[in-house]
């Protein structure tokens, strides 16, 4: 008679977190930076269509690296909310604290009670009234939540991405200059430069009107690159 398998659940998690690593490391990466005007992402992308970062609601954006569809499921998640409680109750109560923390719980229910757990990382980044109400949440595959400020790395090269981030950042950056170090960084990872057509660049600026989110466009980013 033959035994059953058996696997520890401490083995069990760790065969999970492998899993997971392993599938957002072969994803492009995604940085987000503060600068004066609000935040800044900076994305390699070449998919002119196929978007890492989009609009949550008026001054919350959405960042996500790993399975395209996992991220955009979460994403479209974060909508949803966002319009509920909107609409329920008032604009000012759509947080990116809020969103995060749902994230989280969502994220952290799929990776300890489904057999395959989501290869994403996400960020959801609200842009203050000045730098210092700035919001930055880094949400991990287990639903592990990190309060950031300055910039955020995510992807396979998120190490390395970080360490080049800390030598050239600098607060209170103009847009252009922190699109130059964030362009920067991707190349040093990377080995070779990242053409303006292969990035993805959104911001989210306060001196705009009520929705604060907007895309820059391939010639912006170019002139901004100079």
């Amino acid at each position: 008679m033959s035994l059953p398998y058996y696997i520890s659940p401490e083995q069990f998690m760790k065969d999970k977190h492998k899993y997971a690593r392993e599938g957002i490391s072969r994803g492009k990466s995604v940085l987000a930076m503060e600068f004066s005007d609000g935040v800044l992402f900076v994305a390699e992308n070449p998919s002119a269509t196929l978007h890492k970062v989009s609009e949550i609601y008026d001054k919350v954006a959405f960042a996500g690296v790993g399975k395209f569809n996992e991220f955009e499921t979460l994403r479209m998640h974060g909508i949803r909310q966002a319009d509920v409680r909107g609409y329920s109750y008032s604009r000012e109560d759509v947080t990116a604290r809020g969103l995060a923390n749902s994230y989280s719980q969502v994220l952290g229910l799929i990776f300890t009670e489904q057999l395959k757990p989501y290869e994403v990382e996400i960020l959801v980044a609200a842009v203050g009234d000045d730098p210092e109400t700035n919001e930055l949440y880094h949400i991990l595959y287990d639903g592990s939540v990190a309060d950031e400020h300055g910039y955020v790395a995510m992807g396979g090269e998120a190490e390395a991405l970080g360490e080049v981030l800390q030598k050239n950042y600098k607060d209170g950056m103009t847009m252009a200059a922190a699109l130059k170090v964030g362009s920067k960084a991707l190349s040093e990872v990377g080995g070779e430069a990242v053409p303006a057509d292969n990035l993805e660049v959104a911001v989210l600026d306060r001196k705009r009107e009520r929705r604060k989110f907007r895309r820059v466009s391939e010639k912006e980013i170019a002139e901004l690159s100079r």
